[in-house]
């Protein structure tokens, strides 16, 4: 099972905070000389970052260097990785900042770029293959759950829907593979109204028609073998997985890490019935539906 997201990015800050400490250690200079060499009243500031049990900037990275005399390409090395720790959890509050668009427009080198893109969702169907309808209903309640701060809220979220669904005309990449596996409870929680929900799941019919998009759905009742449903991620080819959280966005860079979220896939995968098996799921789940109206 992977890591918690957030002791995930808790390590990373210790990683680095004891990079700092050896670098300290190795010119035999204590706490207490580090911090009057940094101007600081107490040589608590040194522990606490050394620690990871603060935020580590660049400038304290910097600060280190130069106190210790580390080397230029050493130098380098540590800020490119506090800078990998700094980019790894990004609250919403942050994310949101300037607003929805920003928000999904900041992400979409990340799918121009890809080759391999895998998708796990226990809960929701994934942006990528959302319908406008679904994704102005989930983007409505971003703006009440994350108090995203805007005096147009609505047309916020429409300026956010359309970049989100000029985004989806990259799965016609013809350099690029998606994967998406979903539970299949994700076919019936309706979090919105009945005619959304009937037009999602066919929409989701259309999308895997197409030769590189490849659909994934577990059966609720099947033998799991022990292996348990994980919170929702991403991976990008071989070496980013990000996950979104209730209070943030997180992105896990570390190969070793990396590697735990591919294994999980690899296990979930293993359970997914696909091709018209998968269908068959998506088309039970409209038949659920049925002619239910409204709400």
């Amino acid at each position: 099972m992977p890591p918690s997201p957030s002791s995930s990015a808790q390590a990373a800050r210790e990683r680095l905070g004891s990079q700092l400490r050896d670098l300290r250690r190795a010119r035999r200079i204590s706490g207490r000389a580090f911090a009057a060499s940094a101007g600081w009243k107490s040589a608590s500031q040194v522990s606490m970052i050394e620690m990871g049990r603060r935020t580590i900037s660049a400038e304290h990275v910097r600060l280190w260097c130069s106190i210790c005399g580390a080397s230029e390409r050493r130098t380098e090395e540590l800020l490119a990785e506090q800078a990998a720790v700094a980019g790894m959890w990004i609250p919403y509050e942050q994310l949101n900042r300037g607003g929805l668009p920003a928000a999904q427009r900041s992400i979409r080198q990340q799918y121009e770029e890809l080759v391999l893109a895998r998708s796990y969702q226990p809960k929701v169907f994934p942006g990528m293959l959302q319908t406008p309808a679904y994704t102005r209903a989930a983007l409505t309640g971003v703006i009440v759950e994350q108090a995203v701060q805007t005096s147009d809220p609505d047309g916020e979220v429409e300026l956010a829907v359309a970049e989100r669904m000029d985004r989806q005309s990259l799965l016609s990449r013809p350099d690029a593979r998606w994967y998406f596996l979903l539970e299949e409870p994700v076919l019936w929680y309706r979090p919105y109204p009945a005619d959304v929900h009937r037009d999602q799941l066919r929409h989701l019919l259309e999308v895997r028609r197409r030769p590189n998009v490849f659909l994934g759905i577990i059966p609720a009742g099947t033998f799991r073998h022990g292996v348990h449903p994980e919170e929702a991620f991403d991976i990008t080819d071989g070496h980013l997985v990000t996950v979104e959280l209730v209070s943030g966005y997180l992105s896990v860079t570390q190969p070793a890490e990396v590697a735990l979220y591919v294994a999980a896939w690899k296990r979930l995968w293993a359970l997914a019935e696909t091709g018209e098996a998968a269908t068959g799921r998506v088309r039970a789940a409209l038949d659920r539906l049925g002619d239910q109206e409204g709400v």
